[in-house]
């Protein structure tokens, strides 16, 4: 596929996501900090961001299954979550954290495990998302082209 096709998939992917609310202006300063020098940076970033949360969704589910619940620990893995999330533009991830920290706050196990349940979609659709991106992006600077900012 020609580079060109390649910067447009990779543009108009990138455009949807920012529409569907998945991304904010925070994956663009992202995206800035990414250079000739380091062409790979936004894929590494998000890369660790796959690893910690997966991590850290799994001590969520460990955490709400004990009896009783230290709701100290699910709102600090909450807020944790929420920043890591934050800090790549995950925007509805980020969202659905604070929501969660609200029914943490209030010690409402079932509301706690619902939004758990839809954090884990949330969070697993938005990594199909970003993995369908990082693939476009690879071929892209394997076929010598660089990746543009969407602004």
């Amino acid at each position: 596929m020609a580079i060109a096709d390649l910067n447009r998939r990779h543009d108009n992917l990138v455009t949807a996501l920012f529409q569907e609310g998945f991304l904010d202006e925070q994956f663009t300063q992202l995206q800035h900090l990414q250079d000739e020098s380091n062409p790979y940076f936004v894929h590494e970033v998000i890369s660790l961001y796959f690893e910690d949360s997966l991590k850290t969704l799994n001590t969520l589910q460990n955490s709400l299954n004990e009896e009783p619940v230290d709701y100290r620990k699910v709102d600090s893995c909450l807020h944790h979550f929420k920043g890591s999330s934050s800090s790549i533009g995950a925007q509805r991830v980020k969202n659905l954290c604070i929501i969660f920290r609200v029914y943490c706050e209030g010690k409402m196990k079932n509301g706690c495990l619902q939004c758990l349940q839809e954090l884990k979609e949330e969070y697993y659709l938005l990594k199909h998302k970003l993995e369908i991106l990082l693939e476009l992006e690879q071929s892209i600077l394997a076929s010598g082209g660089t990746i543009s900012v969407t602004e």
